[in-house]
Formats: structure tokens, sequence, C-alpha cells
């Protein structure tokens, strides 16, 4: 793969490079200070302290070319580059000069993105500024190996981005298709019994349980907020525990039982379940409700991501800055019951697609991470440069 750039460096600089501080042999220019309400609406991307474009507006002040990194808040010292009219707000921008390319400059810099993020100050809203950074040192090899590398690079960035692109385009493919047979699986008329999830269970309000109840072993438990960002439909171990007493004021949760979140930001997220399938006892908290019956428990956990779940849990729902759905109401959402059997038979055709779109997800960040470290392995490979000794600043 390097065979073409080692044959340059041998050619061109055999006997190492020069290497210079930044603010030396690049352009180094501080964004010019605005706010929405400055700044006429439009389609030129506002770069600010975040890592997406803060607004939108119809002047530039960068033309080309040209990397900026962020200037404050979580995002601050992130580096991107641009080929198209920006406006550098609370940022600051850098280009290469007659000697660098600035394609080359971004990726050097991303080799040094953690350097940067290390130059941070501030308490509350933390900064990094150009004089934090104006003084890294970056290798100038000549522009023919400069070029090779920034094509060699850019090959490793665009074959990530179409793995990626590819990827997710399935997953979403099997998705859709997962979704598709779950609803017609769980689509009844007539031919089966239709109960309330009162008649087929109890449904107990749970209580109490922090973040700050968490310790470092005891009773197992599951907190809601964890539902939404941590579990999938099934639970069989948990993160967090709690201390023995702490577990005695809590909801006990059994084998089979459904722990469901009733609040939420969106109507969207509302009513999540996990099915606990541990061996033991666990404890969870307030703002659940814990579904305990005699049905197939992953049958009802699959139900209740169906689009006719979702009608009846909109219905009922309430709040608006935070949705809520109450214990009593829920009981009152029907389901189908079909006989044991059939539960069985519809949860095992589900779990093969639930399973294949689960490979796929897991599959998907692995992959494109194992891409991301082969770039990062040549990139700093690529970019090491012995310093020639005659021209040490």
């Amino acid at each position: 793969m390097v065979s073409r750039l080692d044959r340059l460096i041998k050619e061109l600089c055999p006997n190492g490079v020069e290497y210079s501080r930044l603010k030396e042999c690049t352009e180094m220019k501080r964004g010019t200070s605005a706010t929405k309400s400055t700044l006429v609406e439009g389609n030129i991307p506002v770069i600010s302290g975040g890592k997406e474009p803060a607004f939108y507006c119809d002047s530039s002040n960068r033309d080309g070319e040209t990397i900026t990194v962020a200037g404050s808040g979580a995002g601050a010292g992130y580096v991107q580059y641009w080929n198209k009219p920006i406006f550098v707000n609370d940022a600051f921008s850098i280009k290469g000069n007659e000697k660098l390319y600035t394609r080359y400059v971004y990726h050097y810099l991303l080799s040094i993105q953690g350097e940067i993020y290390g130059t941070k100050k501030g308490g509350g809203v933390p900064h990094v500024h150009i004089s934090s950074i104006e003084n890294f040192k970056i290798p100038l090899p000549p522009l023919a190996v400069q070029c090779e590398i920034v094509r060699i690079l850019d090959n490793f960035t665009e074959l990530t981005a179409e793995l990626t692109a590819e990827l997710t385009a399935e997953l979403t493919a099997r998705k859709k298709q997962y979704e598709y047979y779950r609803n017609k699986l769980l689509t009844f008329g007539d031919e089966v019994e239709w109960k309330t999830l009162g008649d087929i269970g109890t449904i107990i309000r749970g209580n109490g349980l922090q973040k700050s109840d968490f310790s470092e072993n005891g009773i197992r438990c599951i907190h809601y907020g964890q539902i939404y960002t941590y579990y999938g439909m099934i639970a069989k171990d948990t993160k967090s525990f709690v201390a023995p007493e702490v577990a005695k004021k809590l909801k006990k949760v059994s084998t089979g039982d459904i722990i469901i979140a009733i609040t939420s930001e969106n109507v969207e997220d509302v009513c999540k379940c996990a099915v606990w399938l541990g061996k033991e006892d666990i404890v969870t908290g307030g703002h659940t409700a814990i579904f305990k019956h005699n049905q197939n428990a992953k049958y009802i956990a699959y139900y209740l991501q169906t689009e006719a779940f979702f009608e009846q849990k909109r219905r009922i729902a309430h709040g608006t800055k935070v949705i809520e759905v109450s214990p009593k109401k829920l009981e009152k959402i029907k389901i189908p019951v079909p006989p044991l059997s059939e539960q069985e038979r519809i949860v095992s055709i589900l779990d093969k697609f639930d399973a294949l779109v689960n490979d796929i997800s897991i599959g998907l960040p692995a992959e494109i991470q194992a891409r991301q470290k082969q770039y990062e392995y040549y990139r700093d490979k690529l970019l090491s440069f012995k310093e020639a000794a005659n021209e040490q600043l």
C-alpha cells in the first residue's frame, strides 16, 4: 500500500523532513463573533462550538478549503474540513500555504485530535484557543509526498463511508422487514380472544430508586432510564446494584415479569419494556410498571412494539415536556391472547428476525470501528517522519 510513498520519500526526503510550528506554516484566523439574530438566515453553515453547524446564514467569511477547530463548549477542539463557503463564528480556521496542502494539514490534525482536546481551558464552558495549538509542530514533507499521503488516507475515508452506507441500508431494510412480519404475525381478528392487560395479569407501580442509590454490589436493579439507554427487549443480567436495605423499599421483579418504562420524553418511546429472564429476583423503582402475568412474556413484549399497541398507547399518554402513561390506564390496553402454543410459535419466528437485525446492528459499529482503526493506524504510520537534523527548531 505504501510502496509508492516509500519510493517518493526515498527520492525526495531520504534524510528526514523539516518540522515547523503551525503558526509559521499555516494561515490561522479567529472567527467573527455573531449570533443568529445578527445574521440573515440562509444555507451557509455557521461553525461554532459544536460538532454540527450552530445554524445557517446567507454570508460567508471563509471560502474554498478550510479546516475549522471548534472554540468552546463540549465539542471545543473538534477538527473539521470544509470545501465550501462557511461562516466561522465561535471557532478558528486553519489553511495551508505554498508548502502545505490544506487536506494534508487536516489529516495531521486528526492524528493529534486528542492533544488538541487536551488544551481545553475553563471551568463551566471549556475553550480551545489558537494560542493553545499554534506552537504544535507539523512535518513538512515535499508536496508530492503530501499528495500521496492524502490520496491513501482519503481512500480509507471513502471506503469507510461507502461501507457505512451499505451496512446502514442493509440494516434499514432488515428492520422494515422485521417490523412488517411482526405486525403481520401479531394482527388478529375475532379468531382469538382479546383481553386487557388487567385481565391477564397484575400491574404494579414502581417507586423510589435514584441513580445515587447505586452501589458496587448487592441486589441487582434496573433503573427506568436504563430501559431506554442500555437494555434490549430481554434482560438476563443487570449493570447496577443497590444495597440490601435500599432494595427492601423497592418493588420486586421476578423471572418472566415485564418492566415497562411509563415516563419518557416522547410518545414513541414511552412504554418501552424489558422482560426480566434472569434467574434471581431483582428490584426496580419509580417511573416503571411491573407486569406480572401467566402468558408468554416475550409474546407480550413483542406486541408492545406493534403499531396496534402504539395507537392505544397514544390515546392514553398524557403530558407535554414529559410523557406519562399511568398503570391504571395501562391495565385497560387490549391485546390478542392466542393459546400459549401459538404465542410460542410467533415468538420463535420473531426471535429469528430480531437476532438477524441485532447481528447487523452489532456488526455495523464493529465493522465501522475496525475500518476507523485501520485508517488511524495507517494515518499515524504515514505521518511519522524523521526530523531532518539540520532543520530542527
